[in-house]
């Protein structure tokens, strides 16, 4: 029997939801995404641009179309736990994303974002990770209230080769790499 309604199906989400290969304290180097996406290659890992000790990549459960992070490539919980290098790289990584995210995407404005500890609700609380969501009047629509569910209208693959060509000093291979 047909209840009229149609039908958007995110099979991808249940991962998510149920914190699948999510890791609540991941170590350095043992599970911990953070610390393994820039050791991909850029496409693979969703990086999008890399500095000396931060990088910006795509979140794979995005709020919103275009949404980063920025994270230290060294792994540490807590904003006051990075140098003070680090948090001006992670300060013009802002910026720069907020740039990229403009030129590609003409979004009408920001959350910028640390989430510090699970009570905060950081997913990921033992790599420290900022979030720079774009946002569009209007984007808050009825599909996460009522069916818990986000509509984003491009591949992750595909924003990530946009945003990286649109970074100020060009796309990720450009950069340096981590340190060691």
């Amino acid at each position: 029997m047909s209840d009229a309604f149609d039908r958007l199906w995110t099979p991808h989400r249940m991962a998510y939801i149920q914190g699948q290969g999510k890791p609540h304290d991941a170590q350095p180097g043992q599970g911990c995404p953070f610390c393994s996406a820039p050791d991909r290659p850029d496409d693979e890992g969703l990086v999008v641009a890399r500095g000396t000790l931060v990088y910006a990549v795509l979140n794979l459960y995005p709020y919103n179309a275009g949404h980063l992070l920025l994270c230290p490539y060294r792994h540490v919980a807590d904003y006051t736990e990075l140098t003070p290098d680090e948090r001006a790289e992670l300060g013009a990584f802002q910026a720069d994303a907020m740039r990229a995210l403009r030129a590609v995407a003409a979004p009408h404005g920001f959350n910028l974002g640390l989430n510090q500890g699970p009570a905060a609700g950081a997913g990921i609380a033992a790599h420290l990770h900022q979030h720079v969501v774009p946002r569009w009047g209007g984007d808050s629509n009825f599909m996460p209230i009522i069916a818990h569910t986000r509509v984003l209208p491009q591949l992750l693959s595909q924003t990530r080769d946009l945003v990286a060509a649109a970074w100020p000093g060009g796309p990720a291979q450009a950069q340096p790499t981590p340190p060691d």
